[in-house]
């Protein structure tokens, strides 16, 4: 019997955990092209060897294109008998809108980039199926390149759909509130000390924040590394480092 459509927005934990294990299947292979050109996304379009599962559709497209999580695709794929090993780690999969479809009469040099499928509100975190790429006249100075530069992301202020993606409309999801007491520890050639204290302001991992001793009431700058965790010395100039890093390498 020919398995019916999923959606990837159904596979919910609870499905997975009583889900029967999954038999070895068909190997396949991710295509090097993914498109569509109906706004169903199906297994034969994803898959090169899929085979009689070509037809199962594990996702919809809204706009040009869509953009989905490798992970429950891999799950899609082995809940209906294929293989696919992802040997190469790829976390996420850009369908695009296939030649014969709307985008076929798109003006040639226009350029590509993030824009939301739907309208986000304050606080919510960005996920794979809320970003789909589009055609404009030309590419904001800080519109993400990798959808991974938003996704996981909190977002800032009320987004409408449609609208442009931009890195200054998320910011790293906070885990520290101001007035939090938490740990503030120094570690350097084997020697650790903790102390505890009050968070001044909200913070996110790799980002600086003032924090008053409550022994002293003294003020120090520290870097979150953590929830109710944060870090002084040389560990903290190294989180701080790398945050810089991965935010100018997002900005690219």
């Amino acid at each position: 019997m020919k398995a019916p459509p999923h959606s990837l927005g159904a596979l919910s934990l609870a499905a997975l955990l009583i889900a029967s294990p999954a038999l070895a299947g068909q190997t396949v292979s991710l295509r090097s092209d993914t498109t569509d050109a109906d706004g169903r996304i199906t297994l034969g379009e994803l898959f090169d060897g899929a085979g009689a599962a070509s037809d199962v559709v594990v996702a919809n497209r809204v706009g040009p294109s869509a953009v989905l999580d490798a992970g429950a695709v891999q799950i899609a794929a082995r809940r209906a008998g294929l293989d696919w090993a992802n040997s190469n780690g790829v976390r996420r999969i850009i369908v695009r809108q296939g030649s014969d479809g709307a985008l076929a009469g798109a003006s040639r040099g226009n350029v590509e980039v993030l824009a939301y499928a739907r309208s986000l509100a304050t606080g919510e975190m960005v996920q794979p199926e809320d970003l789909v790429w589009i055609k404009v006249a030309a590419s904001p100075s800080d519109a993400p390149r990798d959808a991974d530069a938003l996704i996981g992301m909190t977002v800032k202020r009320p987004l409408r759909q449609g609208a442009t993606a931009s890195l200054r409309d998320v910011s790293t999801p906070q885990v520290i509130k101001a007035g939090d007491i938490v740990a503030v520890t120094y570690e350097d050639d084997g020697v650790a000390l903790t102390l505890q204290g009050k968070a001044m302001a909200a913070g996110a991992v790799g980002e600086s924040l003032m924090v008053q001793n409550t022994a002293s009431k003294k003020i120090i700058e520290t870097v979150v590394t953590g929830p109710g965790s944060t870090a002084v010395g040389p560990q903290a100039m190294r989180l701080k480092a790398n945050r810089n890093n991965t935010l100018r390498y997002a900005a690219r």
